[in-house]
């Protein structure tokens, strides 16, 4: 007999999570290429030409260009009556599926730059050595609504269990 093999989750994350990952890794590579060249000025460790600085922002660029548009592709989510379901990884695919009964907590979170988008993320906690399942990019709205969601049908299955 074959076993069904574990499909991709049907819902995906908003289309302007793209614009939220792009800004967000901007802002990290900028930063962190800032902090490389004053570094490099102030303790005079590292010889820091002008083509490493290049370079290095040759590779913010490429990492801001593709990483986001990549990750949308792969990220997606679905909830169904039994289980939260999660697809993750720009590099390494990773797929989870939590069971109603093992959901602990369930967070809304906005951050700054996803506030500008109007989006945010939903982290579900669980009893799991892997750590809890995060969807972000989701519309505010619907965010809300999903956190809501799951909040009563993990309460439903341990109030099923008692």
């Amino acid at each position: 007999m074959d076993r069904p093999s574990l499909r991709e989750p049907r819902e995906r994350v908003s289309p302007r999570a793209r614009l939220m990952w792009q800004l967000s890794n901007l802002v990290e590579g900028l930063l962190t290429v800032a902090v490389l060249a004053v570094a490099a000025a102030v303790w005079d460790a590292v010889d820091l030409t002008w083509w490493m600085v290049a370079i290095a922002l040759l590779a913010v660029a490429a990492y801001v260009a593709v990483v986001p548009q990549w990750r949308y592709l792969v990220h997606r989510w679905e909830v169904t009556e039994t289980a939260v379901y999660t697809q993750t990884g720009w590099w390494a695919r990773e797929r989870r599926i939590a069971p109603m009964s093992r959901i602990q907590t369930v967070d809304y979170v906005e951050s700054p730059i996803a506030r500008l988008f109007g989006l945010a993320s939903v982290t579900v906690t669980t009893a799991s050595a892997a750590g809890a399942l995060q969807i972000a990019g989701l519309e505010r709205d619907r965010a809300q609504a999903l956190v809501d969601d799951l909040t009563l049908k993990a309460d439903a299955v341990e109030g099923d269990a008692t």
